[in-house]
């Protein structure tokens, strides 16, 4: 069986001066990226890596994340993506599960995240191992991988994490022959050329990071990686596919509107793929369009990123979910598992050359997912039921109509509730808890969780509203990545149950537009702070005032919103904040005094042109009409 490396190493021989990689640590020709993997590689299967052997990427997005991947894979191993913005306590119950004792990682990333690994191999960002050959250190354990998911050597391509229903997160093991069947598929659909600039975005612990990392690669094609502040920074990303003549991108709905909301898609991007969740129709017009190719694509972690793929039709036909892609069979079944009948409804089951091995370590859920593919007609065929309703439209083709479970799906990361649900209800103090999606002020969903107090001493801190909240939402943060902590924490007596005692989610009530920071709330002192404060509450939608030590995104901002955010501020104060800023600096009293210097270079100016606006916001029409004509005679 030709393998991925196989196919992207063909452009080695065929264009060895052309560009492969650019970003941090680039760029690197087909030539130098081999010859970076080659070494790598020698090192790794010194260190004892080899078939089925699982090597953790703790990486930063650049040019030796790529590197690091195709390394893995040249000397037999398997990597398993530990993403540096996860909590340490997440990365170390992966590494464990996993069976990790190697983890490639590079400079910028905080070694206490990897606290406890017997071997960590720091490399340089275009790859090298700086100093040459590490320290031998610790040998890896020979069955790194005992208790998983097996099969033939080598075949093992990664080891990826998503949220588990049992609070756990779980290891989704996938082959080397699905990730060639779909790396050749979308080569077919997208008619992908050495020509093209493929613009990488997505964090490797997104699945969805395979197809834009490895394609361009194997068609000969550029990727170009672009940092994660950049991906997370809207005027920033655009900027950089501008500069680098980007020709192809595929994201989330919530990165191509953080794109348009920045100035939109640059022209140069004429291939757009859009996945992850639903992609809703006002989106998709705002992203079409003469001289574009945009196309849906669906599909689970377990069947290998993408199952399905379809170029979006104009309105008012529905955004559907395309066809299957090459070696994939769909089936739409009832509860008894017998096909449904067209028009109606019916849980989608996946087959054919995606599907995963299953779960790591967790075999009873393997079983109960991965099913025997009666429809196949060989033995051994396996199928994954998915857990989505999906029918067969007037059109011919796959709608997608939600969920059969209680798994949602947030800026394009695939969550389990009952995750949350499970730490929230180890936290002290809590007696139950329960999680729901609500549509925020951005009319974007957001996860709200609900907290029951278990009655106790009445002077414990646990026991008023804020101490409650504050000690969940630190729980939270140490156990969970960003994009599963609630951003509202709401207090409630009891929980809604149905007639039959269960949880009754779709009664737990929208929060408030209040605040829910833990921190004092401390009023601003300057004209600029309270401008801040003002489009920190606009653009979250708050009803009470924000304080100036308020966390803008403990009150429930993100990336998107940061955006809106950045933008107001430079359009109200005439400041252009990069993006970055917030991020490490998210609150009013934090940023106000890095606004000196952007934009118009003296800070003074913003006090000057903030106390300006109060004052005008003191004036009559009439007084203001004589200001203006005075200012602007005969205009």
């Amino acid at each position: 069986m030709v393998t991925t490396l196989e196919l992207i190493r063909r452009w080695r021989d065929l264009a060895p001066d052309a560009v492969a990689v650019s970003g941090p640590g680039g760029p690197l020709t087909h030539r130098e990226l081999h010859e970076r993997v080659d070494r790598l590689a020698a090192v790794l299967r010194g260190r004892g890596v080899g078939p089925e052997v699982p090597v953790g990427l703790c990486m930063e997005r650049d040019v030796a994340m790529v590197v690091a991947v195709l390394a893995v894979w040249a000397a037999g191993g398997a990597y398993v993506p530990l993403d540096p913005a996860f909590p340490e306590d997440r990365l170390r119950l992966m590494r464990e599960d996993a069976g990790v004792g190697l983890v490639l990682t590079g400079p910028g990333v905080d070694g206490r995240l990897l606290d406890g690994v017997p071997r960590v191999l720091t490399l340089a960002p275009d790859g090298t191992v700086p100093g040459g050959s590490p320290d031998p250190g610790v040998p890896i354990p020979d069955a790194a991988v005992s208790g998983g998911i097996t099969g033939p050597a080598g075949d093992l391509a990664y080891l990826i994490y998503t949220s588990g229903s049992t609070g756990r997160p779980k290891g989704v093991a996938i082959p080397q022959s699905a990730v060639v069947n779909l790396i050749r598929s979308f080569g077919a659909l997208l008619s992908v050329t050495p020509q093209d600039r493929w613009l990488a975005v997505t964090t490797l612990s997104f699945d969805i990071s395979v197809l834009e990392l490895l394609l361009p690669l194997a068609c000969g094609a550029r990727v170009v990686v672009a940092p994660a502040r950049t991906a997370a920074d809207g005027p920033a990303l655009r900027a950089l596919a501008a500069a680098e003549q980007a020709t192809i991108m595929q994201a989330t709905p919530a990165t191509w509107r953080l794109l348009l909301e920045s100035g939109g898609v640059p022209g140069s991007i004429t291939t757009r793929l859009c996945g992850g969740e639903a992609l809703p129709r006002d989106l998709a017009d705002a992203l079409g369009g003469t001289g574009t190719r945009l196309w849906n694509v669906y599909g689970p972690t377990e069947t290998t990123v993408w199952s399905t793929a379809g170029p979006v039709a104009s309105a008012p036909a529905p955004v559907d979910l395309g066809e299957a892609i090459a070696e994939t069979t769909l089936y739409l079944l009832d509860p008894d598992g017998r096909p449904v009948p067209q028009g109606e409804e019916g849980e989608l089951h996946i087959g054919g050359a995606g599907v995963a091995r299953g779960y790591h370590g967790m075999p009873a859920l393997t079983a109960a997912r991965f099913l025997p593919d009666p429809f196949a007609g060989r033995p051994g065929a396996r199928m994954y039921a998915t857990g989505d309703l999906a029918r067969i439209g007037a059109s011919g083709r796959l709608e997608y109509l939600g969920r059969a479970d209680q798994q949602v799906k947030i800026r394009g990361f695939r969550i389990e509730l009952g995750e949350i649900e499970t730490v929230l209800r180890s936290a002290g103090g809590v007696r139950q808890a329960a999680v729901a999606v609500h549509e925020g002020p951005d009319g974007l969903p957001r996860l709200v969780g609900y907290l029951v107090p278990d009655p106790g001493p009445a002077d414990s801190e646990a026991s008023e509203p804020e101490g409650l909240r504050e000690e969940a939402r630190a729980l939270l943060r140490s156990r969970l990545p960003e994009y599963m902590v609630p951003a509202h924490l709401v207090i409630l007596e009891r929980l809604p149950l149905t007639p039959n005692g269960k949880l009754d989610r779709a009664a737990l009530p929208p929060p408030a537009g209040a605040p829910v920071s833990g921190v004092p709330y401390r009023a601003p002192s300057t004209p600029v702070e309270e401008e801040m404060a003002a489009v920190w509450a606009e653009v979250l939608g708050l009803d009470e005032p924000v304080g100036v030590d308020d966390d803008f995104f403990e009150l429930g901002g993100h990336s998107l919103t940061a955006a809106r955010l950045v933008a107001r501020l430079q359009a109200r104060l005439g400041v252009d904040v990069p993006i970055a800023e917030l991020f490490e600096h998210p609150t009013v009293a934090g940023l106000a005094p890095r606004l000196d210097g952007f934009g118009n270079g003296n800070g003074s100016d913003l006090d000057d042109l903030a106390a300006l606006r109060e004052q005008l916001d003191g004036l009559t029409p009439e007084e203001l009409a004589a200001l203006f004509d005075e200012l602007a005679p005969g205009a």
